[in-house]
């Protein structure tokens, strides 16, 4: 029955008449609707809105909850898109008050205290990466990319250079390109070498000076660090071109080295992946940028900047890109992000990145045995490892074992990616997970891979839905609930 309620739409709940709440009679004169608002503001007929109590609305949605794998729930192994446990303390100083009750609009002079936060957010996220001039304006990770290739091209374009070209290694995320077609240029892609770092010799052949700029995520999706990448950026930059580096990991080597440091000219950060914060669901998200000094002219604005003891947001930049994004950015998200920040200190940001590290290789050790993992005996903070084996001697594929997982209260896996992997599952455990979660994923792992392949193909069998036609759902969602769906949980 619990199923049942979360799945039917409150719609289908409704009957006239019924109501979550009764007003008291008005206590004030009376006057006709026609009076207070102009006729076209007013509709001609009410809203159809479902009429449903209140027992039947908190139900719905206390019952919808529980139909979801969260962080707070479950285990959620997601490689390459960090889903790590956040403290809840952060949630209750970004709630407070004093911060969610101001508004963008206000007076400089009554934000002083927020001002000075996201001026202290700047000054760490630069000492942090190494890059000296930030933006905490983008709204996401690919939203800061494309920031960043805005602020390449506006570089280029004062100094009176023509560059057409992104290059990004075959590994990296589905962004890097997207990112760049958005931002003028044509995205080039540069092989990847069977030990999973960047061919340089396919490098070295498509380097030109039509390149603007080279992608990189280091480490990279494979969970390996690119040693080459200095020699990397020296070649670059040998032909006038940018490095960017894709923050997307940088929960590997917080506090350890420093993209700025490795020849970083740009990146962006993850709040909510290398720090603290909501995730997933669609935002709301952060994607600050950091860059360096020579880039730092055409950031975003506004930029928060202090002069005698007072914070301002500075709009005169004359080669500025402009805004990218309404009011400052998304504030909430950052100020979870300084919260962190802070509590952790230069130590505590260190160790999150070892123990994410040694939490990694832990569960490889105990994954290998029983899939193989091409690409190294030691990892950073994720691995890939492959279930091609499995698929050529029992027919069972990666998306089986990511959704049988599912039936053991374990969230599945990244599965297919990165593409050079073939049936590939992207396993990062993160640093909040104790030995004891780890060893249990591990042990479900292996009795999953024993079980047969029938059963696996037919899985999840404990939700509610099971394998939807992934494409056709997006197009052609089916949102109401019939009694045949108990029986038919594939189509929804």
């Amino acid at each position: 029955m619990r199923n049942r309620l979360a799945t039917q739409p409150l719609f289908d709940l409704s009957k006239p008449g019924r109501r979550g709440a009764r007003l008291p009679k008005c206590d004030v004169p009376v006057q006709e609707l026609e009076q207070l608002l102009p006729a076209w503001t007013q509709a001609t007929e009410p809203p159809s809105l479902p009429e449903v109590t209140e027992p039947e609305v908190i139900r719905h949605f206390t019952n919808l909850s529980t139909l979801n794998m969260s962080v707070d729930t479950h285990f959620y192994p997601l490689g390459s898109c960090t889903m790590k446990y956040n403290p809840k303390r952060n949630e209750r100083l970004a709630g407070t008050h004093g911060i969610v009750d101001l508004h963008p609009y206000q007076p400089e002079d009554t934000i002083q205290g927020m001002l000075q936060l996201l001026y202290e957010l700047q000054e760490m996220l630069a000492e942090i990466s190494g890059l000296p001039a930030v933006s905490l304006q983008p709204a996401a990770g690919a939203h800061g990319e494309l920031t960043a290739l805005m602020v390449a091209g506006a570089h280029f374009r004062e100094s009176g250079e023509i560059r057409t070209k992104v290059l990004a290694p075959d590994s990296s995320h589905g962004t890097n390109p997207a990112s760049a077609r958005m931002a003028g240029f044509e995205s080039v892609m540069i092989k990847s070498s069977d030990a999973g770092f960047v061919d340089m010799d396919d490098l070295r052949s498509k380097l030109d000076e039509q390149v603007a700029v080279f992608m990189i995520t280091n480490p990279n999706t494979l969970g390996i660090f690119d040693r080459q990448v200095s020699e990397i950026s020296d070649l670059v930059h040998k032909f006038g071109g940018l490095i960017y580096l894709d923050g997307a990991n940088m929960n590997a080597i917080l506090g350890v080295t420093r993209p700025g440091d490795f020849g970083a000219d740009m990146m962006h950060f993850n709040p909510h992946k290398t720090f603290s914060g909501p995730h997933g669901g669609g935002g709301p998200g952060a994607g600050p940028i950091c860059v360096n000094e020579a880039l730092g002219a055409y950031l975003p604005v506004p930029v928060v900047v202090e002069e005698d003891g007072r914070f301002r947001l500075e709009y005169e930049r004359p080669r500025s890109i402009g805004r990218v994004r309404s009011f400052f950015g998304n504030v909430g998200v950052l100020v979870r992000a300084y919260c962190y920040i802070l509590s952790h200190g230069p130590d505590g940001l260190r160790r999150v990145a070892e123990n994410a590290v040694l939490n990694a290789n832990y569960l490889l050790s105990r994954v290998r045995h029983i899939l193989p993992v091409p690409h190294g005996q030691r990892c950073m903070h994720e691995f890939v490892a492959t279930a091609s084996d499995l698929k050529k001697k029992a027919g069972v594929t990666a998306m089986d074992l990511g959704k049988r997982l599912l039936d053991y209260g374990f969230h599945a896996p990244t599965v297919y990616f990165p593409l050079t992997v073939p049936e590939c599952l992207m396993i990062e455990p993160t640093e909040t997970e104790s030995k004891e979660t780890l060893d249990a994923f591990a042990e479900t792992l292996f009795r999953i891979t024993e079980e047969p392949a029938d059963l696996l193909h037919e899985t999840p069998h404990s939700t509610y839905t099971s394998r939807p036609d992934e494409v056709t759902a997006a197009r052609k969602p089916q949102l109401k609930w019939s009694p045949t769906s108990d029986s038919d949980k594939t189509n929804h």
